[in-house]
């Protein structure tokens, strides 16, 4: 055991040595075993407290510390005395190893530890004497209130964080006493009582410190506060509370108290609620009115509002079920029975874990506790609720006895989905539990819960090997069942297709008829009745297979509707079926029988008309409404549409309906016109003749559907494009039509005025007023006497603080210099200069210039300064050099010399009245003047000393000589007393001896202005000269011109929180990883040096390092390092990066808070703002930060460098606050139970984690999706009326916080029928520059996150939430679900259904692009194709939910089509896009292979011209990237300028950008197919690292080989079938014409991947390539093996997606094409002559049979082998002859040529591809059968063979050097153009080789 210990000793001590070296670069981090307490123990925050302070007092008294260590030890043993909780044995150890060594310290001697109490007790005096204790806080007091702007800041701090310490160690001595003895002196105790009183603000607390009193948060001294404080008392009419129910000395009890003991609601989650109301109150009181300060009341009006809010949901269900709410009369209610409901729901809510997201589960449970309440208010004293105590009424918990029921159910079913892997039609997720709360079959759980209901029962768990189970042991699905099919397309949006399919039959008529309109046009249109009663009987059939798995718990009523539509529209379908085939066979339009149809259709069609009319158009929705009283319009309406919870009145105001009806009706026009004139028209006529032609066509291969039935496949043929074409082109004409209004909208939002610094440059002098008017609160606004001169002045001044926090905030981030900082700073204006003093950036250069003109003019006054005037700038510096000039003259001069100065400026303006200054004035000597002037005030800036004086005194002489004598020209004798009492002076010397020194700050300051504007000689013209300074400054100012909301003060503007999801993302990048180099010897710092060259100067001369310093020198301070760590996460997406960015909200508010206090000074006077309580206080209250880090708590416990980085940002950042779920080992009957906490904790004084609160859970809480989950469980701890969700990748900018209360209010705007909910904000996405796939993905998510969203939100009104940095409306949507849904798998596209729930809900989404959030992307091929399979994928699993359901139900028609084609509809038109290209060759392969196409156009002349106009019409979508471009390139001339964006597009193109969109087609196309086929979506990490490494050949060969390798040859395959069977009588010309796009698309496919590739086409790694992928290839695999090991693990992964018998089905029917090719192929042997029999295709099957035993004999298992070598050698060597023997005598006695040797290679390839995929899906049976092996054996061949038609060309292309040049140069052209050396890089030549 010594070993170990000795060991543990050793571990200890590092631990300290590195803990005590990160401490000097962490800057307060402590040293010791504090805060690593194991969460097991139960007491773990007293252990730790104790600990740390025996850290703070180690050097004090080591005897001491060594005491409280021990102490610390025996609660611990005392706590585990078995150490079974995890990490308690290590914990003991680890402290007992402390406290030898502490012994270790003592002096030589025994310890006496009876005196330790002694000894303590004497420490405790000892150290409150030398601390001063009585008199620090009084000290910190009176600085306090002596004023923070004093200049004592650091002073205050300082006082401050050594009070909080002080206190903090007092306070663990006084407990530890407490604890050891009972027996303490009388005066000790008191004095120990009276420090803890002291102590308030060590308490740990979130915002708001409601259980102490403080004198140090400004918070709980606002009215507001106070008031909101007080409406929560215990009032009037409560029970009485049993007298040790224990409460706080510090505050009263209040009604949280009373539903804390009546309820069992546990302590934190009471503590958290109570602020989460408090505050929620505060601010809604603020916005109405401040109250009285001697007496804070609260207005009714904000209290009924946030009952409102609260409870609205519940409202509505209470509405929706018919029920009557807990209160029988609202208006009667009393305001504080209205805070208990609030607080109740609150609480409820704030302990229901993931039950959360079952917010109808939620009303329930508030329902029967409300009404539970209510009895127990009628007695005089609180009793436990019933409800929520244990069955022996000992124990009270609202968390064991209402929620873990609830969660445990949802539990069970959540862990038989097999990891995702279950059908989402075998369990149930969170909206089947949450929707059986729909109906009036909820009251049967009864209250409390009745457990033996069958909504609690639970399922039996899943076999390893069976997907199913027993259906008597499973409750079925709620209302909805999410089979896997692509049925969902039309079962959801059955409109869109039935209006398709009409208007297709409708052209189609119109067409073959000639276009006239007659009695036979006529019957054949009237043919829409029977095509539209069939879709919609099509569609009652699939609502009956679609609820298969929900009918036993589905509503009856639900039930019967579908059963009555199915019956209905199976009777309306025959009947009217029958009714037309008997009008037809009539012939007669007068015949009773075609009368009676038309009547009926005509009956049926107005019905149907008038219905939608009603239900749809949203003026009528009131009328209907009114008419439901009447059961039969409700029987109607019922039958029409099922009514739900979620979906009613989803219908906007009539003018927005107007604007996108007419939006569509614009798209619908197009399309049917281009429709019918260029696809439909076109083919009538070669239909007409192909269908005519039945006598004697000859086909090349044994015909068995199209000989005799009017050549139908040649007719399938040439319609199946069009067919493609017409379903997908609408898409095309959206989104031509939406970038065309889009472009409209952005500019009438005036978005891309100011697009250049030029123009910021030009338009800055408007900047002031415009920023007055939109984000400042101006107090005077009303006051329009003021003078122009003095508004622009005032406006300037006003302006100058932010516009210079901004260029500070600019330069803190290193994107200027510091030179560029004092050109781009703003005077603060208030001084007396009686003008407007303009930055230097403007003024640059301007004097000289002026002085030019003024010394080579020699025209009039007026024309002169028309001539100066002429640049307005100019104009400006002139005027501040005259006038600065005469105010430092007059101030420093005293006397004769101040009399001087007078006179020269009274005859100056004497000469400009009089137009004479040209005269009076010799104008060529000003270059003089400026230079005496310049050299006076380069002395005045410096320090006064005598020397200086003199010197100053010298100066001003020599300025009054070159006046005198060289530019003075007026006639002095008007004022000859003067001038010769000054000239007297000058000659005695005394003129300018009484000067006075400057010494005041403000004059000062103009002096330093005057030489700056003397002395800068160089335009300051491209100022700043860093691109994103220049991207931000032009955007903000450009945004000051934009429509915003006016801003509210800051204590009236709506309270927010952002929330930021964290798993285990990188945070702060360390040393080891910025100076690891990649394979090419790359490190990410050089890579960053590199890719932001001046960046890396600003940063080294921020730190005060010269630029040309290296790496290592760096290293040699802590700091320094610390600083560079930040400096690198800062560019990289990085949480660091994220937390800085959203920490500029808060310090927007507090600038914006602390310039509002009133005075003109106070106005821009900006010193000490981010230490003022006021403001402090007032950020506190409306900005929560909360990043909810999941697993921070394991990470701490492991000591991962992730845990040390996230506690590093929380001591950066006081206002960060950090949510975990923290995993706890406790004993329990002496077993280890795992229980589940929900924990916020803050940074403290010592750097270390202070817990806030900590709310148990009832369990795991990642039972589904885990980013949802991780949001859902810290979602308590945000606070305000807003929250804004933003990604971990994520940036924000000091310019747009200052915007973010103009954007709050946009929430009482009018934005429809309804007010917002969510508010969309732009991104701006800032990893563009890194390489040019990086600029493809940012401009494409930029067009969809700017133009795309712009049109969705209006007039579209579909925009939903896409993800991050949208602004969520926090108590809507905290009592409808929460910000997402976590059901897995369905769900794995978490944000969007945030969009879809919101809209469902009555919720109305806006989007707003005058503020704008960063945002990180994908920056290499393989993580952006990972990220589209992702979102692909997401949406594929969309199509099955029931909110797309309901949503393509609801809606009125334009706007089902606005959701469909902008959701799901837009991957499936992507689908479609390519399925085209397949059905177009499939088509070509048929009519050369068949020979039919030859015949037809040797008969003919039609087909080919035919073939060619729709094959062309089918190139136009080919190219639908080229549409699909032009949103972007709308989006550029908008932003950027037509010669820029023009500029853009020919660089993207050159890029090959249409590869990289074509390539993307393939991913979406894959992962969409498959995840509807057979799921296997997941959740996929964004990449967020910079990618300059080398892909592995076999790594993208593994990515891409199913989704796009094996699509693309088979479209190759089909193209040599076309060239070498078709026929052409255009030629080679034709066939490139027909056939370019698809030659494109497959090269694309198969080749992106390594065009893309860093270093792609070097030699060197191509030879490195080729090795590994054969190791690959060969290596076999194993147990434990990966796909990146093994080909054999690879394959076994990529088959496992198909699992379902239905999926296997699917599989073989889609294999079965690959056959067609030998059927066509032998037919056209040499050796088969004329034969068209089937023998011909049976011998076919004879020799690939042969060729297969062949395969096997030469493959034959080694293992099996090694007892008879010989023997299969001499086998193998007689098959090989024997095949070549054959193969001999075939071609010399029979027809066989060569040409059918390559034509039989191509006839076996695609047929062994399809037997082998039939095989693969079938895998269970082939086991079974034995031939698994074998057919592994023929996949890995296949393999082997793409692989080297893929790598080939690649090889040979990396024997050119040139090539691999022109790559780089093709791939890292933008960081080119910023001056990246990338083939420096790659080649690895950088200074960090030396490291």
């Amino acid at each position: 055991m010594s070993g170990a210990e000795e060991l543990w000793e050793r571990l200890v001590r590092a631990a300290l040595r590195s803990e005590r070296t990160r401490a000097g670069a962490f800057a307060g981090a402590v040293t010791g075993i504090a805060g690593n307490v194991p969460s097991s123990l139960e007491n773990n925050r007293d252990i730790d407290s104790i600990l740390r302070a025996a850290d703070e007092i180690e050097d004090e008294d080591p005897n001491v510390s060594r005491i409280l260590c021990e102490h610390a030890y025996s609660q611990a043993q005392n706590l585990d005395p078995n150490s079974e909780g995890r990490g308690v044995l290590q914990f003991k150890t680890g402290l007992m190893s402390v406290i030898k060594q502490k012994l270790a310290k003592r002096e030589v001697g025994m310890i006496d530890r009876g005196q330790d109490i002694a000894r303590l007790q004497e420490f405790y005096k000892l150290y409150r004497e030398r601390n001063r204790v009585d008199t620090l806080k009084e000290e910190e007091k009176k600085l306090r209130e002596s004023g923070v702007f004093s200049g004592n800041l650091g002073e205050l701090e300082r006082k401050t964080v050594k009070r909080k310490r002080v206190f903090a160690t007092l306070k663990v001595l006084g407990l530890v006493l407490q604890q050891l003895t009972k027996d303490m002196p009388e005066e000790m105790t008191r004095m120990i009582e009276s420090d803890a009183a002291m102590t308030e603000d060590l308490i740990a607390y979130n915002i708001i410190p409601l259980d102490l009193q403080t004198i140090t948060n400004a918070v709980v001294a606002f009215p507001e506060v106070q008031a909101a404080v007080l409406s929560l008392k215990y009032f009037q009419g409560l029970p009485s509370l049993p007298a040790d129910f224990p409460i706080p000395s510090t505050r009263a009890a209040d009604m949280f108290d009373f539903l804390h003991y009546v309820f069992g609601f546990q302590k934190d989650n009471v503590s958290n609620q109570r602020e989460n109301i408090v505050h929620l109150l505060a601010n809604e009181q603020s916005r109405l009115g401040i109250p009285d300060a001697s007496e804070p009341k609260l207005d009714e009006a904000a209290v009924q509002n946030v009952f409102m809010k609260s409870l609205g949901n519940y409202i509505s269900w209470c509405s929706y079920l018919c029920i009557q709410p807990v209160w029988s009369n609202l208006e009667a209610l009393s305001k504080d029975k209205k805070l208990l409901f609030v607080s109740l729901y609150f609480l409820v809510w704030g302990e229901a874990a993931n039950v959360r997201f079952l917010p109808e589960c939620l009303c329930y449970i508030f329902h029967h506790m409300a009404r539970e309440m209510d009895e127990i208010l009628r007695q005089r004293n609180a009793q436990p609720a019933n409800s929520c105590s244990s069955e022996d009424g000992a124990h009270v918990s609202f968390l064991d006895q209402v929620i873990a029921p609830v969660y445990d159910v949802v539990s069970a079913e959540a862990a038989n989905n097999d990891n995702g892997r279950a059908p989402h039609s075998g369990w149930r997720n969170y909206d089947d539990f949450n929707e059986f709360f729909w109906s009036l079959h909820c009251f049967d759980l009864s209250w409390p819960w009745r457990k033996s209901s069958s909504f609690f029962q639970k399922p039996k768990p899943r076999t390893k090997y069976l997907l199913k189970t027993a259906g008597s042991q499973r409750r079925g699905k709620t209302s909805f069942v999410e089979h896997r099919t692509f049925l969902h397309l039309y079962h959801s949006f059955h409109r869109l297709w039935i209006f398709l399919v009409m208007m297709f039959q409708g052209l189609a008529v119109i067409a073959f008829n000639d276009g006239r309109f007659n009695s036979r046009t006529l019957r054949e249109i009237l043919s829409l009745g029977p095509t539209f009663v069939v879709m919609k009987f099509f569609e009652s059939v699939l609502d009956v297979l679609m609820m298969y798995g929900a009918y036993s718990t589905t509503r009856r009523v639900a039930v019967s509707r579908i059963l009555l539509r199915f019956v209905w529209f199976s009777c309306a379908s025959v009947f009217i079926c029958f009714l037309y085939v008997k009008a037809l066979q009539e012939q007669d339009t007068s015949s009773v029988i075609f009368k009676l149809y038309v009547i009926v259709i005509g009956i049926y069609a107005g019905v149907q008309f008038f219905l939608s009319f009603l239900m749809r158009i949203p003026a009528c929705h009131l009328l209907t409404n009114q008419c439901d009283q009447w059961s039969l319009v409700r029987f109607v309406k019922w039958m029409r549409q099922e009514r739900y919870y979620v979906g009613r009145g989803m219908y906007e105001r009539t003018s927005d309906f107007i604007k996108y009806t007419v939006f569509w009706l614009v798209i619908l026009s197009a399309k049917f016109s281009f429709a019918y004139f260029l696809q439909i028209k076109p083919l009538v006529k070669p239909t007409k003749v192909i269908v005519s032609m039945t006598d004697n066509i000859q086909y090349s291969w044994h015909d068995l559907v199209s000989k005799h039935n009017h050549n139908a496949l040649t007719v399938v043929t040439l319609w199946a494009p069009v067919v493609a074409i017409y379903l997908l082109d609408i898409h095309v004409f959206y989104t031509l039509i939406s970038a065309v209004w889009g472009f409209l909208l952005g500019a009438r939002d005036r978005l891309g005025e100011i697009r250049s610094i030029e123009s910021v440059h030009k338009l800055f002098e408007e900047f002031p007023a415009a920023f007055m008017r939109t984000l400042h609160y101006n107090r005077t606004a009303g006051n329009i006497s003021i003078q122009a001169i003095e508004k622009r002045k005032t406006d300037a001044a006003r302006f100058s603080p932010f516009w210079n926090e901004i260029i500070r905030n600019l330069r803190e981030e290193d994107y200027i210099a510091n030179f560029e900082m004092e050109l781009l700073e703003m005077p603060r204006n208030s001084g007396d200069l009686a003008l407007v003093q303009w930055p230097l950036f403007l003024l640059a250069n301007k004097i000289f210039l002026a002085k030019d003109i003024a010394a080579e003019s020699r025209d009039s006054q007026d024309e002169l300064w028309e001539r100066v005037s002429k640049d307005d700038y100019m104009k400006y510096a002139v005027e501040e050099c005259y006038n600065a000039l005469r105010y430092i003259l007059t101030e420093i001069l005293q006397g004769e010399g101040r009399m001087w100065a007078e006179r020269v400026y009274q005859d100056i303006q004497a000469s400009i009245q009089n137009r004479s200054i040209h005269i009076d004035f010799q104008l060529n000597k000003l270059a003089l003047v400026i230079q005496r002037v310049t050299a006076l005030m380069g002395i005045l800036k410096e320090a006064g000393t005598p020397e200086m004086e003199k010197g100053a005194i010298k100066a001003v002489q020599d300025l009054y000589d070159v006046i005198q004598h060289d530019v003075l020209s007026i006639d002095k004798r008007e004022h000859y007393d003067t001038w010769n009492l000054l000239s007297k002076a000058r000659t005695e010397g005394r003129l300018f001896t009484n000067l006075k020194w400057p010494s005041d700050p403000e004059l000062r300051t103009q002096i330093k202005r005057l030489h700056s504007l003397l002395t800068i000689k160089d335009s300051a013209a491209n100022v700043p000269t860093n691109f994103e300074a220049r991207r931000r400054l032009e955007f903000f100012t450009n945004s000051l011109f934009m429509d915003m909301p006016a801003a509210k003060p800051v204590r009236e503007m709506m309270s927010f929180s952002v929330f930021t999801p964290y798993y285990s993302e990188i945070v702060l990048y360390s040393m080891s990883e910025l100076l690891k180099k990649n394979e090419d010897g790359i490190s990410t710092l050089f890579y960053l040096q590199k890719i932001y060259p001046d960046e890396w100067k600003n940063f080294l001369a921020r730190i005060g390092r010269d630029e040309n310093s290296t790496d290592t020198e760096l290293f040699d301070s802590p700091a320094d390092i610390l600083e560079l760590r930040f400096w690198a996460s800062y560019r990289g997406q990085t949480l660091a990066r994220t937390v800085r960015g959203m920490m500029y909200y808060r310090k927007a508010i507090m600038l914006q808070s602390y310039l509002e206090r009133g005075t003109a000074e106070d106005a821009t006077n900006t010193q000490g703002f981010e230490l003022s309580p006021e403001a402090r206080a007032q950020a506190d209250l409306k900005f929560t930060y909360v990043v909810t880090c999941q697993i921070y708590g394991k990470q701490k416990e492991e000591q991962k460098p992730e845990a040390t980085d996230i506690a590093l940002l929380m001591q950066r950042n006081e206002a960060l606050r950090v949510a975990f779920i923290d995993e706890v080992e406790t004993l329990k009957e002496g077993r280890v139970q795992r229980e589940f906490f929900s924990k916020l904790v803050k940074a403290d004084i010592n750097g270390k984690d202070k817990e806030i609160y900590s709310i148990k859970l009832p369990g795991n809480p990642k039972i589904g999706e885990g980013k949802p989950e991780n949001q859902n469980h810290a979602i308590v701890f945000t606070r305000g009326n807003a929250v804004q969700t933003i990604d971990m990748n994520q940036d924000n900018y000091f310019e747009e916080a200052l915007k973010m209360r103009n954007l709050l209010e946009e929430f009482h705007h009018d934005h429809g029928i309804r007010p917002p909910t969510i508010l969309g904000v732009r991104e701006h996405v800032f990893t563009g520059s890194v390489s040019s796939l990086a600029s493809f993905m940012s401009n494409q998510e930029t067009s969809f996150v700017t133009l795309g969203q712009r049109v969705l939100s209006n007039p579209l009104k579909v925009r939903m939430h896409y993800g991050h940095p949208d602004v969520f409306d926090r108590v809507f949507h905290i009592t409808r679900g929460g910000i997402s849904k976590a059901s897995r798998v369905i769900n794995i596209s978490e944000d969007i259904f945030a969009g879809f729930n919101s809209t469902l809900r009555q919720g109305n989404i806006t989007h707003h692009e005058y503020i704008q959030v960063g945002k990180g992307r994908d920056v290499g091929l393989n993580q952006i194709a990972l990220f589209e399979g992702k979102v692909a994928g997401g949406n594929g699993e969309q199509v099955l939910s029931r909110d797309v359901f309901r949503l393509g139900q609801l809606f009125d028609f334009f706007r089902m089509m606005s959701f469909y084609f902008t959701t799901v509809g837009y991957y499936f038109c992507t689908m479609l896009t390519v399925l085209t290209v397949y059905v177009f060759l499939y088509g070509k392969a048929y009519l050369a292979l068949s020979g039919v196409g030859e015949t037809i156009q040797e008969r003919a002349q039609i087909l080919q011209n035919t073939a060619l106009s729709a094959a062309l019409n089918t190139q136009f979508l080919f190219q639908i990237g080229i549409f699909t471009a032009v949103p972007m390139i709308l989006g550029f001339i908008l932003e950027q300028g037509f010669l820029k964006a023009i500029v853009s597009f020919v660089t993207m193109q050159l890029q090959l950008c249409s590869v990289f969109f074509t390539f993307s087609l393939g991913t979406k196309t894959h992962y969409f197919g498959r995840t509807i086929l057979h799921g296997g979506a997941r959740y996929q990490a964004t990449g967020r690292g910079f990618v300059v490494r080398h892909i592995r050949f076999c790594e993208n060969y593994r990515l891409y080989s199913r989704s796009h390798f094996v699509k693309g040859l088979e479209v190759v395959v089909l193209l040599i079938v076309y060239l070498a069977y078709g026929y052409n009588e255009g030629g080679t010309l034709s066939y490139i014409l027909l056939t370019v796009s698809s030659w494109f698309m497959a090269l694309s496919w198969l080749y992106a991947p390594y065009l893309f590739n860093p270093s792609g086409f070097e030699w060197q790694k191509t030879v490195e390539d080729f090795r590994d992928w054969t190791n690959w290839l060969l290596y076999r695999g194993g147990i434990g093996v990966k796909g990146e090991e093994s080909w054999e693990a690879w394959w076994e992964e990529e088959l496992a997606h198909i699992r379902t018998f239905s999926g296997r089905i699917m599989e073989t029917i889609l294999s079965l094409r690959f056959f067609i090719f030998q059927y066509g192929i032998v037919y056209k042997l040499d050796a088969q002559g004329n034969n068209t029999s089937l023998t011909v295709y049976g011998l076919s099957w004879v020799v690939l049979a042969v060729l297969i035993i062949l395969f096997k004999v030469f493959t034959f298992s080694q293992k099996i082998s090694v007892n008879f070598q010989l023997l299969l050698r001499f086998v193998q060597g007689v098959a090989f002859l024997m095949a070549i023997a054959g193969l001999a005598v075939a071609v010399v006695f029979t027809n066989l040529s060569v040409p059918d040797i390559f034509a039989g290679i191509l006839a076996f390839i695609p047929t062994g591809w399809g037997i082998l995929s039939i095989a693969a899906a079938w895998k269970p049976l082939m086991k079974k059968l034995g031939l698994w092996k074998s057919i592994r054996s023929i996949a890995r061949l296949y393999d082997a063979g793409m692989g080297m038609i893929i790598f080939i060309p690649i090889a040979l292309f990396s024997w050119f050097p040139f090539v691999s040049t022109f790559q780089t140069r093709l791939m890292f052209n933008q960081a080119f153009s910023r001056g990246l050396e990338i083939s420096l890089i790659l080649a690895g030549n950088n200074p960090n080789t030396s490291l």
